[in-house]
């Protein structure tokens, strides 16, 4: 039996998208035989959610990119080249027919060692600006005349113009379950009335401590407006006094899409995500990661929001001051929540994952017929 192969992972935002791409194939292939595997690394958090949605996980070495001198980057340097013979051990044994790549460092060997065997290659970027693992997997879709999708129209200028023939503007791919989110589902796993106005905090799986501690600080005056519900991440370090509306976790996994259909307002980061927040039509108050261990793709990310109408963004150096004078300046005007909420509804009408599981149907059906 042929297998179609996924890689990615590091973060939730390169494994959930690349999952929602796998559910929407499936659909289309349902009458086909064919096995979906999925390349990444060791992290457990990747291999229980790829496991999870039925799909067979293999992991390889693994190294980080790195654009600035590091003596790690000469110990990672083999553990890519480990990677690479690896990941094309696995891509022979299981007779793949293509690969798609949702991007992270892991992603590279895969792409990599498939070019070196003749599959054809699928990138996907999720950011405003391509990222460099990326920009080293778009070289290797371009070989194998694969694709490379971009989620942002802009994205297109950042690529050289011998890859611009290979690029399809697909948005970013959100799981089915937030299109069909249940707020009264999101409420009831709160233990939060019908009512009552609920701000979201993300941080990421992780947490962010930054805006941990911004919320620890205006807590008292945010729960004046809202019920708070806030994911912390797991090394949450100070205690808070029980207050009925202040409800954290350090992650909340299934009821996510639900609890975000719920809420009035999420206030977070502004990584791949941010898309999910949009097919729901999200106001956002957005707090992008800055500084010397990021390229700036979350501060690019968030001015596109910002400038379609659907975000708030909180500049460097936001101060608790600064914050809930945000939050107040968005819950006192219904009509700004109103506008923000249509804007951000319209970058979330294009379904990244129809469009590329479309594109990887079809390639399917240029080995084996048409899938329909």
């Amino acid at each position: 039996m042929v297998s179609i192969a996924f890689t990615g992972g590091g973060t939730g935002g390169h494994i959930y998208p690349g999952l929602a791409v796998a559910a929407e194939l499936k659909k289309l292939l349902s009458n086909r035989e064919f096995e979906l595997i999925w390349i990444g690394s060791s992290a457990p958090l990747d291999r229980s959610l790829v496991e999870e949605a039925g799909i067979k996980f293999f992991n390889i070495p693994s190294g980080k990119l790195r654009r600035y001198f590091s003596l790690r980057t000469f110990v990672d340097f083999f553990k890519v080249i480990a990677g690479y013979f690896a990941a094309r051990k696995i891509l022979k044994k299981q007779k793949t027919l293509f690969l798609f790549s949702k991007g992270g460092f892991v992603s590279v060997p895969p792409c990599m060692a498939a070019a070196s065997l003749g599959i054809k290659v699928f990138t996907h970027e999720s950011d405003f600006s391509p990222g460099l693992a990326t920009k080293i997997n778009a070289r290797y879709a371009a070989r194998t005349k694969g694709r490379i999708f971009i989620a942002y129209e802009e994205t297109e200028r950042f690529f050289r113009k011998a890859f611009r023939n290979h690029i399809t503007v697909s948005g970013n791919p959100v799981r089915s379950v937030f299109h069909n989110a249940d707020a009264g589902k999101g409420r009831a796993f709160l233990g939060i009335e019908e009512g009552e106005r609920i701000l979201l905090v993300l941080g990421g799986s992780q947490g962010a401590v930054e805006i941990n501690e911004l919320i620890r600080a205006v807590l008292p005056e945010l729960t004046k407006i809202y019920a708070v519900v806030h994911q912390t991440g797991p090394n949450l370090t100070w205690d808070i006094s029980a207050s009925k509306r202040y409800k954290p976790f350090p992650y909340i996994k299934d009821e996510m899409p639900h609890v975000m259909a719920a809420a009035e307002l999420v206030m977070g980061r502004s990584g791949a995500g941010i898309w999910e927040w949009a097919v729901l039509g999200k106001p956002m108050l957005l707090i992008p990661l800055r500084g010397a261990g990021t390229r700036g793709d979350q501060v690019e990310n968030a001015n596109y929001f910002r400038r379609a109408g659907a975000a708030q963004v909180l500049e460097e150096n936001t101060t608790p001051w600064t914050l809930i004078s945000a939050v107040n300046s968005i819950a006192q005007d219904g009509e700004k929540r109103k506008n923000m909420s249509a804007a951000s509804a319209k970058i979330g009408e294009r379904d990244g994952s129809v469009i590329i599981a479309k594109e990887l149907a079809d390639e399917f059906s240029r080995h084996f017929g048409g899938y329909r």
